[in-house]
């Protein structure tokens, strides 16, 4: 059989689709599962609220927290409670008014335990909220809290689109969105595309008309697709992609920073990884250079913060490929080496890593690492979990031993639902009563110096509890047409600033 790689029916329908006029077309992976901001948990999800929905705060080109539904928020001389002024005269894309019923609605369901929100923490540092008119609204909060007005980023749902409470994912609202950003949900498509339309009452002219969500499972087509005029944008491009498109007059390349990290996280109710020198002893069997070699570049990480972050501590190293030490590790976690493998009570040690299917170059870093710690002794199978399967095995049973995936974060980089015992993303199910007292500290303090003298310390606990190993942050670009210009691309979110974007 040849080689060659032959036209899909996917890709030939790809390139048979024109675009209309003002139309923009950009490519995920897989399509989202849900349209609903209280249960993102992909950022193809994350993609599309940036388009529907709008907070009380945005950022500005400067990163600055600006006005965007709020007219204003102003704290109290003791900063434990905030008052806000919705902006006058917004509305929903079904043209009814948005007010401040809508924020106190959307704080509550965030913090109802019924709704089950994976966004739950985004508010949970509110203690109670009051309505004071159609316009203004305060927020009691549990604690002092100065930095208070760059939590107001979450996304304002309306209160009418609800028949009833607590709001659950089945909810119709996840197919039938209203929201009040600069575009509206249009239609689904038979082939799993997302049509938004320009949204006629957004306080700003917009540049594009239209902007289509296709669904290109095959990530090595994407690029082709946007050099045959078939999409005009890729989210993130494959290092083996960016020669091709450097080259290309009809592409413009945009670096942008993520802040976002990929790490191998270990399930601690599940022995042997209830152990951490058997974590620490598999993070000693990870040449985690070697792994990311093969899908971009990059900067390896030793703790929950990107490098850039005030917050990480670059006292830590990353774990060194060291497999002297992790065989030391693994007798004192009395394992001995039978044959090819490590071995406890006559059983050998063996790993089932798993991961989304959708997580961009997973499959060549599960592939890589089960040859790394086959290698040191470990036998290893691997998984790969479509959005359902992920959800219910992972997030809701916790039935795993080891997953690759990622965490990305906004301005606030607040880890807190990820390493407090407590948190909603916490699903390792990871305990340490000191890093609990020291994130509870962060998230109190009004002293900046404090905070990230706290988060450094939990910088440096979590490295050597390995409940996860951290691997890096990507070097990322995005391409775009050339067709469409005024381009800037948000660090945490990719369309933050498209109503500023234009189309020739």
């Amino acid at each position: 059989m040849s080689s060659a790689r032959v036209m899909t029916p996917l890709l030939l329908a790809a390139l048979a689709a024109p675009a209309l006029a003002g139309s923009l077309r950009y490519a995920e992976d897989s399509a989202p599962a849900i349209v609903n901001p209280l249960y993102s948990t992909t950022m193809a999800e994350a993609r599309v609220n940036e388009l529907l929905f709008g907070g009380l705060y945005a950022d500005d080109r400067d990163l600055r927290a600006t006005p965007l539904i709020a007219e204003s928020a102003t704290l109290n001389a003791t900063a434990d409670e905030l008052r806000i002024t919705v902006r006058p005269g917004l509305t929903w894309h079904d043209g009814k008014p948005l007010t401040a019923r809508d924020v106190a609605f959307t704080v509550e369901t965030l913090q109802d335990p019924k709704t089950l929100s994976t966004e739950a923490g985004r508010v949970d540092w509110v203690q109670s909220v009051s309505v004071v008119n159609d316009r203004e609204l305060v927020l009691k909060l549990k604690r002092p809290d100065p930095q208070a007005i760059d939590k107001l980023f979450f996304k304002i749902l309306p209160a009418h689109a609800f028949a009833s409470r607590p709001v659950t994912r089945a909810d119709p609202f996840r197919t039938k969105p209203v929201g009040s950003g600069p575009y509206r949900l249009a239609r689904f498509g038979d082939d799993n595309s997302i049509t938004f339309a320009a949204n006629p009452s957004y306080p700003k002219p917009l540049g594009v008309s239209e902007i289509v969500m296709r669904e290109v499972s095959d990530k090595s087509y994407q690029a082709k697709l946007l050099l045959y005029e078939s999409l005009e944008a890729l989210v993130r491009v494959l290092p083996r992609d960016l020669a091709v498109l450097q080259k290309s007059r009809k592409v413009e390349l945009y670096p942008y920073q993520t802040n976002s990290w990929w790490y191998i996280g270990f399930n601690l109710n599940a022995a042997p990884f209830d152990d951490e020198r058997v974590r620490q002893a598999l993070a000693c069997m990870t040449d985690v250079p070697s792994l990311l070699a093969p899908i971009g570049t990059g900067q390896t990480l030793s703790g929950p913060f990107v490098r850039s972050s005030p917050y990480y501590n670059h006292d830590v190293p990353p774990w060194p490929h060291d497999e002297g030490r992790a065989a030391e590790l693994m007798k004192s976690a009395g394992f001995t080496k039978v044959g090819e493998y490590w071995s406890r009570d006559g059983q050998a040690l063996t790993v089932t890593v798993s991961a989304h299917k959708t997580l961009e170059s997973a499959q060549e870093v599960v592939i890589n690492l089960q040859s790394q710690w086959r290698a040191a002794g470990v036998k290893v199978d691997v998984e790969f979990l479509d959005e359902a399967a992920w959800k219910a095995r992972i997030w809701k049973q916790h039935d795993y031993d080891v997953v690759l995936a990622q965490w990305s974060f906004d301005r606030n980089e607040d880890v807190r639902e990820q390493l407090h015992s407590t948190g909603a993303r916490n699903f390792g199910s990871y305990k340490n009563a000191e890093v609990d007292a020291l994130l509870d500290s962060a998230r109190a303090s009004r002293d900046p110096a404090a905070r990230k003298a706290d988060l450094r310390k939990v910088h440096a606990l979590v490295h050597e509890d390995a409940p996860m190993i951290f691997l890096w942050s990507l070097d990322s670009y995005s391409a775009v047409s050339t067709k469409v210009r005024d381009v800037v691309v948000h660090p945490f979110a990719y369309f933050s600033f498209v109503s500023d974007w234009k189309m020739q």
